[in-house]
């Protein structure tokens, strides 16, 4: 494996699990071809990159996103963190769940049938999804520390949970003795900053590792769109129904960040990542890609490191 960049590398949280600070969001893979897959594997593998994330339910039907990537890394399994999710709806493809899809009988199908769609023997961080409202944590939590004690999961993570949820989880599992959860996958952003309020205070009491998705809002953030012009064609906000998702952004923080980026000499990508890989709690910025070259400018935007007066003016902004 040639690295052709110096990537940086985090802990995740106060765990011993240690991440490339730009991550690759694999759902695209399952819908993009498999040649395209295999290229932007072979690209994070030559930048450094170690962190892949993925979900039961990514793809263009559950469970093809995770075939896909099991399908990329092929011999370089062992050279990365593969990272996946259950607990949202994954439209049958572990048999019905009744709605409780953190109880432990869904978390066993779940993670065995992720185990074969990845072609591997364990999963390093194995991630619900979304609360499950139906299925005490205790018993989600017990079900995951199972599998942790039978090797076939290295660490637990959560996603979409608030604060409280933080808190609660990480109780119960010091209480009762317990694997505890390392990371927590959240939306955040430079536009979306809803979670340092109370999530990342939590984080950061409790040990977690923050990583963001949405980091680059749909591509607000890339430079690529404009106030009131037309997405370019080939672009996610070109599809239809997007116009409005256009026209309601907001343009005045997504124009001072452009000025903030032209007036260091970077570009908005670079502005967006490497600011965010700056906050507190963040162990790495998950981005997807669905070629090489996006990649790249992934990990040269992650190499830039703000000043504490760059994050203030960020935090004006």
């Amino acid at each position: 494996m040639t690295r052709v960049t110096d990537m940086r590398y985090r802990r995740l949280g106060r765990s011993g699990l240690t991440v490339s600070v730009v991550g690759i969001g694999c759902n695209q893979f399952g819908r993009i071809d498999a040649a395209s897959s295999t290229e932007v594997v072979a690209a994070a593998l030559d930048h450094g990159i170690t962190l892949f994330d993925t979900a039961d339910i990514y793809g263009a039907t559950p469970g093809a996103s995770e075939e896909a990537l099991g399908a990329a890394l092929g011999k370089h399994r062992d050279d990365v963190i593969v990272a996946t999710k259950f607990g949202m709806n994954a439209r049958g493809l572990h048999g019905a769940d009744w709605g409780a899809r953190g109880s432990r009988r869904y978390i066993v199908r779940a993670a065995e049938s992720s185990l074969r769609r990845l072609q591997t023997d364990h999963i390093d961080l194995y991630q619900l999804h979304e609360p499950d409202p139906a299925t005490p944590i205790e018993e989600t939590l017990a079900a995951l520390d199972d599998l942790v004690r039978s090797g076939k999961v290295r660490y637990i993570g959560h996603s979409n949970f608030s604060g409280w949820q933080t808190a609660d989880a990480a109780w119960t599992a010091e209480t009762r003795h317990l694997t505890p959860f390392v990371s927590a996958q959240n939306r955040y952003s430079l536009l979306n900053r809803g979670v340092e309020a109370e999530l990342v205070p939590a984080l950061e009491r409790f040990g977690l590792g923050l990583l963001p998705f949405f980091p680059l809002e749909m591509g607000l953030l890339t430079g690529k769109y404009r106030r009131g012009d037309a997405p370019p064609a080939g672009t996610r906000l070109a599809r239809e129904g997007m116009e409005r998702f256009l026209a309601d952004a907001p343009w005045d923080r997504i124009e001072a960040l452009a000025a903030f980026a032209q007036a260091r000499g970077i570009d908005p990508l670079t502005v967006a990542i490497g600011g965010l890989a700056a906050k507190p709690a963040v162990a790495s910025v998950i981005a997807g890609a669905t070629r090489a070259e996006q990649v790249v400018a992934n990990v040269a935007a992650a190499a830039w490191e703000p000043t504490a007066d760059d994050m203030a003016e960020l935090a004006n902004i």
